[in-house]
């Protein structure tokens, strides 16, 4: 453990938290990096109990997944819909016949077929790129289907039914804007440590309380057939091959050292959640960037020498 938690410190987190079959095992915080401008602009202060409060940056992405089977589930939605059925025509700068065969799920699975700027590169579901300005849209669609905020969605299906009390969208400073995504989830790990426990719990909440049925739970974690490594905005240990965020293909699992039911929540600046079901495995870590670049690799070989 000692090992674990000194590596830990060493990779500038901020934040780690292990739950073993409902029992917290571990849960640590450190200081925040010092002149890390990065980090600081996707930090908000403390809470009144002097937890940090980081925007998780592409973590975000698993929590708008939920949403959205959360919207299915109350027919609201249609993944298999075109996107223009909730946005209208010409939400992008493929021609109108190309437009019209990119589907919801398309975007969750990162497979639009369009690149960042939304022109068109590949037929929709032919070809994985992790695209984020192109994600982004996924939340007017949310608002567009359902005829609410987001806020309130996130509020009224998710947040408050899960005691996540420090958790909301932050319009994100000028400095970020060219990521694409202009509001970014703010959270402590402990609020994500509950989004974790739910995914865990084959998504009820501790008090029973049902957030996303079974169905479509286990549809956020099928492989796409672009990536065996990604499912509807949540990556996945165990296939044959990865295509990361940064593109190009490694064969082998998405993390070697880790079990291969690992479904993974991730941001940028190594902002990870792991869900492990064989293990009743829950971990967060927050943070500014781990100095070592198999960061997830050398975390999970610490992680598994405690665990055994």
């Amino acid at each position: 453990m000692n090992d674990l938690l000194t590596y830990l410190k060493h990779q500038n987190s901020t934040g780690f938290i292990v739950i073993l079959d409902g029992q917290m095992l571990v849960h640590e915080a450190w200081p925040a990096p010092q002149d890390d401008q990065v980090f600081a602009n996707l930090t908000y202060g403390l809470t009144a109990e002097g937890v940090l409060l980081e925007d998780v940056a592409s973590q975000q992405k698993s929590f708008i997944a939920v949403l959205v089977g959360v919207a299915v589930d109350k027919e609201l939605l249609d993944v298999d819909a075109p996107v223009s059925r909730y946005l209208g025509e010409g939400w992008s700068k493929a021609s109108a016949d190309q437009e019209a065969k990119i589907r919801v799920i398309d975007l969750l699975i990162m497979s639009s077929g369009l690149d960042e700027q939304f022109a068109y590169v590949a037929p929709a579901g032919s070809a994985f790129l992790y695209n984020t300005p192109v994600y982004a849209i996924t939340k007017d669609i949310l608002t567009a289907a359902a005829g609410q905020p987001l806020e309130t969605l996130t509020q009224d299906w998710l947040t408050t039914p899960l005691g996540m009390s420090q958790t909301a969208w932050r319009k994100r400073p000028a400095a970020l804007a060219s990521v694409g995504n202009a509001t970014g989830l703010v959270t402590t790990p402990q609020d994500v440590a509950r989004f974790g426990l739910m995914i865990l719990n084959n998504g009820l909440a501790e008090d029973g309380t049902r957030i996303i049925s079974q169905g479509q739970l286990d549809a956020l974690f099928q492989p796409s057939d672009a990536n065996p490594a990604y499912g509807r905005l949540w990556w996945l240990n165990g296939g044959d091959y990865v295509i990361r965020a940064q593109g190009g293909r490694a064969e082998g699992p998405l993390i070697p050292t880790a079990p291969d039911d690992l479904v993974g929540a991730f941001g940028a600046l190594d902002r990870r959640l792991y869900v492990v079901p064989s293990r009743r495995l829950v971990v967060v870590r927050t943070g500014a960037a781990a100095v070592d670049p198999n960061f997830d690799q050398e975390l999970w070989r610490r992680l598994t020498d405690v665990l055994g």
